[in-house]
């Protein structure tokens, strides 16, 4: 089994800084791998990774990462990448760490916050995160905005799929919005319990983005999931 190690990559200051776990509660962590296949991420995992428009040899960096599942659907998915998962929980990336040496994979981990990432600028192909944004406060959501914009090279891209309603406000690409995936006759509202953040609406992610200096920050696409709506959000350096 291949052995996989974690880099500290939190500024000074930052080992004690406070994060929202993936399930809201520490104690939760342990099943939020069988959450996620129960509640059908893996087809939002795919479709992101579509959506990206990943090319072999590129390198990605996946911020917020769990366990690293959006960071494996891209290694399945093209030949040749370098992967970087990146997350403040050190519990989530030993088991990012485990699957990963299970599955004989390379996949680098590095323990840090969203708004502030290691990699050096201009030095990533595609940055791309799943449903983490919600975790963020406000500032934290700017600061990877900015900090997706620093280390991205020029022409490259960030995809985001996070917890959000359509904007169907001016330059929405879809008309009436492009939905998939499942449908039910009710809808339950996902929220962590004790989230102290939002949800932000695809338009407010849209808006860190164009504030962080991305041009043609736009949402590419809306899923009804059965948690509630989905958009990803996508823009060029």
């Amino acid at each position: 089994m291949t052995t996989i190690q974690i880099i500290d990559g939190r500024a000074e200051g930052d080992q004690g800084r406070t994060f929202l776990p993936a399930m809201g509660r520490n104690w939760l962590l342990p099943v939020y791998d069988l959450f996620t296949r129960f509640a059908r991420v893996g087809a939002l995992h795919d479709r992101t990774v579509e959506l990206a428009g990943i090319q072999p040899g590129q390198s990605v960096l996946d911020v917020g990462s769990g366990t690293g599942n959006l960071a494996f659907a891209v290694l399945r998915a093209v030949p040749g990448v370098s992967v970087t998962a990146h997350d403040p929980d050190a519990g989530a990336l030993r088991i990012a760490a485990r699957k990963a040496g299970r599955r004989g994979v390379r996949l680098s981990l590095v323990q840090g916050y969203a708004d502030r990432l290691l990699p050096e600028d201009g030095s990533i192909d595609h940055v791309v995160s799943s449903l983490a944004l919600h975790h963020v406060d406000d500032a934290g959501r700017g600061g990877f905005g900015r900090e997706a914009y620093r280390v991205l090279k020029p022409g490259g891209r960030v995809t985001i799929v996070d917890f959000g309603a359509p904007d169907h406000g001016p330059g929405h690409e879809h008309e009436h919005g492009h939905r998939h995936g499942h449908r039910h006759g009710h809808r339950h509202e996902h929220r962590h319990e004790g989230s102290r953040q939002g949800r932000p609406r695809a338009a407010g992610i849209v808006d860190l983005l164009t504030d962080a200096g991305f041009a043609d920050a736009r949402e590419i696409d809306h899923i009804e999931h059965r948690f509630g709506p989905i958009t990803i959000v996508q823009a060029t350096r």
